[in-house]
C-alpha cells in the first residue's frame, strides 16, 4: 500500500453535519461582521413570511442575501431589483443547499446615483396615483390668522421665518418641533403634519390656516427625510393648504411636488405666506380713494337723471285733469243710480211680502214641528241605545272588577302566606341566634369571672397573705411608709382586723423620721402579734 494512501486512512473522518458545521465557525468567525458593494438580484419582494431572498452581484461574482423579516421592516431604505448598495451583515453558510450567504443587517444606496434612481423611481410610482396632480393642490389663503411651521426648533430656519414674518404681517406662529434628518425623522415630520390636520375648529389650540414645512440646505443624503413616501403622503392628504420650503433654491425634493406650492428656501415661504402690511395699508387707501371718486360719480350722474325725469313729467293740473272729470261724470249719475236701486230693492220687498201668506206660515210651522217629532224619536231612540250600550259596558267591566278583585284578594293571601312563612322562619332563625348569643355571652362572663377571679387579690388573701392598709384606707406598699405607733387595718380572708405599729423592727431612717409617741398605745396581743407579722414580711410587694 504506498504511504501517501496509508496517511489518509489515518486522517480522522467527519460526518457531512459535522464539516458543513465546522466551515459554518470558520466562515462566521473569519468574516464576523463586512460591508459588501454590490447590485441586488432576483429580489421580487418579500417572501410570505416577511423574510427577503435575492443576491448582490458585481461583474465577476455573486453572493446570497437574505433579509429577516423584523430588520426588513425597521430598514429605512427598502431593496429594489437592480439598484446598487452597500449591505452590512453577517457572512455565514447554508448548510441546507452547500452555499455560504450573507445575513443583511443594514443596508443603504451606493452614491448620489443610486439615490436619484431610488429617488426617481418613487417619484414615478407616487405620480401615477395621482399625488402630483394640480387638481389637488389647494389655493394659499390671503391673510393667514395662524400659521403652522414643521421644523427644527434649534435651527436658523425658524428664527428666519419668524424675523421675515415680523418685518412683512406679523402672525401667530405654531411650532411643531421635529428632527430634519437621520432615522426616525420621516415619521416625526408626517406625524406633524397629521397632528396640526387633526386640531379641531376653535379648540385650545387653534388650528392653522396654513403650513410651513421648512428645512435648511444639505446634501441628498441630508434631505432625504422629505424624499419619503410617507412624508410625501402626508403633504398630499393635508386639509390644510402646505407650503414646501426644503433647501435652497437648486435642492429638489419629492415633497415639493405634493405640497400646495414650494418656496426655494424658508424665507420665501414666509413672504409667500403674509402679505407686506404697509403695501396693504397703501393699496387700502387707494381703494378708499376709488371708492369715493365712485360714488361722487354715482351721485352726480343719479342727480342729473333725476333733473332730466323731472323735466320730462307732465303738470299736476295735466295728471289731474281726467281723474276731475270722471269725478264729475260720477257725481252727477249717483242721484239716478240711488233711485233705481230703490225701486230694485222695493220690487224685492214687495215680492217676498206677497209669499209670507197665513196658509205658507202653517204649513212652515207644521213642517217644523213634524221634523220635531221626528228628531225627538231619534233622540230618545238614541238615548235608549247608548243607555243600553253604557250598561252592558257597565256590566262587562263590573264582571272583570269584581273577577281582578278575586284574583288580586287571591294574590295577596298568597302574599300574606308566603310572608308569615318567611316571617316564622326569621323568627326561628332569630331565636336560635339569641340562644347562641346568648350561650356565647354566658361563656364570655363565666371566662370573664374566672379570670377575674383568678387576678383578685381575695385569692392571694386566702392562700395566708394579708393586705395592710393605713388610716386613710390606702394600701401600705413598704415598712418605710409605716411610722411608730401609727393605726393600720389588716384585711384577711375571712374578714379585718385593727393594729398598731410597733417600733421595733422598722427601719432606722423611719425610726428617726417618724414622731416620738407620748404614750404607746395598749393594743391586744393577737393585734401585736399580726402588727410584728407584718412588719417582718416588708418584701411582700402590691397586691394589685
Amino acid at each position: 500500500m504506498p504511504p501517501s494512501v496509508a496517511a489518509l486512512q489515518n486522517s480522522p473522518e467527519f460526518t457531512v453535519t459535522e464539516l458543513s458545521s465546522a466551515l459554518k465557525r470558520t466562515v462566521e468567525d473569519a468574516y464576523g461582521h463586512v460591508r459588501v458593494r454590490g447590485e441586488i438580484s432576483g429580489f421580487r419582494g418579500p417572501h410570505s413570511s416577511g423574510h427577503c431572498y435575492f443576491a448582490l452581484k458585481d461583474e465577476g461574482a455573486k453572493i446570497e442575501a437574505v433579509i429577516w423579516k423584523g430588520v426588513h421592516g425597521r430598514m429605512r431604505f427598502k431593496p429594489q431589483e437592480g439598484l446598487e448598495v452597500i449591505a452590512t451583515g453577517k457572512l455565514t453558510t447554508y448548510p441546507g443547499s452547500s452555499k455560504y450567504q450573507i445575513v443583511i443587517e443594514a443596508i443603504e444606496p451606493a452614491g448620489i446615483g443610486a439615490l436619484m434612481a431610488l429617488m426617481e423611481e418613487r417619484k414615478r410610482k407616487l405620480g401615477a396615483e395621482g399625488l402630483f396632480d394640480e387638481a389637488r393642490k389647494q389655493l394659499l389663503p390671503y391673510l393667514p390668522d395662524v400659521i403652522g411651521v414643521v421644523t427644527s426648533p434649534t435651527g436658523a430656519v425658524i428664527r428666519d421665518i419668524l424675523h421675515r414674518l415680523q418685518d412683512r404681517f406679523p402672525r401667530r406662529v405654531l411650532v411643531w418641533p421635529v428632527k430634519v434628518q437621520g432615522d426616525g425623522s420621516a415619521e416625526q415630520i408626517a406625524a406633524a403634519i397629521h397632528g396640526f390636520n387633526a386640531l379641531p375648529e376653535g379648540g385650545a389650540i387653534p388650528r392653522p390656516d396654513l403650513l410651513i414645512v421648512a428645512r435648511g440646505g444639505g446634501s441628498l443624503e441630508d434631505l432625504w427625510s422629505f424624499n419619503e413616501e410617507i412624508v410625501v403622503r402626508a403633504a398630499a392628504d393635508s386639509m390644510i393648504p402646505l407650503i414646501s420650503a426644503v433647501g435652497h433654491e437648486t435642492d429638489i425634493t419629492l415633497i415639493d411636488f405634493a405640497a400646495d406650492k414650494r418656496a426655494p428656501t424658508p424665507t420665501a415661504a414666509a413672504e409667500m405666506a403674509v402679505p407686506v402690511r404697509t403695501e396693504l395699508f397703501v393699496e387700502v387707501g387707494q381703494f378708499g380713494h376709488r371708492a369715493m371718486l365712485c360714488f361722487q360719480r354715482g351721485q352726480e350722474r343719479r342727480r342729473s337723471e333725476l333733473r332730466a325725469a323731472t323735466r320730462a313729467l307732465p303738470s299736476a293740473s295735466a295728471l289731474l285733469a281726467i281723474p276731475r272729470q270722471r269725478f264729475d261724470g260720477a257725481a252727477s249719475a249717483l242721484p239716478r243710480a240711488l233711485r233705481a236701486n230703490t225701486h230694485a230693492h222695493h220690487r224685492r220687498f214687495a215680492q217676498a211680502c206677497a209669499g209670507l201668506t197665513l196658509k205658507v206660515l202653517r204649513a212652515q210651522v207644521a213642517h217644523a214641528t213634524q221634523r220635531l217629532t221626528v228628531n225627538g224619536e231619534r233622540l230618545r231612540h238614541c238615548a235608549r241605545a247608548g243607555l243600553r250600550h253604557r250598561r252592558d259596558r257597565f256590566a262587562a267591566l263590573d264582571a272583570r272588577f269584581k273577577a281582578s278583585k278575586l284574583a288580586n284578594v287571591q294574590a295577596q293571601r298568597n302574599a300574606l302566606a308566603r310572608d308569615r312563612e318567611r316571617t316564622l322562619r326569621l323568627a326561628e332563625r332569630a331565636r336560635r341566634a339569641l340562644l347562641i348569643a346568648l350561650q356565647r355571652q354566658q361563656a364570655r362572663v363565666a371566662s370573664c369571672g374566672q379570670l377575674l377571679g383568678a387576678l383578685s387579690y381575695r385569692g392571694v388573701l386566702a392562700r395566708g397573705f394579708a393586705l395592710v392598709r393605713d388610716a386613710q384606707g390606702l394600701a401600705v406598699h413598704a415598712a418605710a411608709g409605716v411610722a411608730p405607733g401609727a393605726r393600720l387595718s389588716l384585711e384577711f380572708a375571712d374578714g379585718r382586723i385593727g393594729a398598731t405599729a410597733d417600733a421595733d423592727g422598722l427601719p432606722a431612717q423611719a425610726a428617726t423620721l417618724s414622731k416620738p409617741a407620748a404614750k404607746p398605745a395598749t393594743a391586744k396581743p393577737a393585734s401585736t402579734a399580726a402588727a410584728k407579722r407584718v412588719s417582718k414580711s416588708v418584701d411582700q410587694g402590691s397586691l394589685f
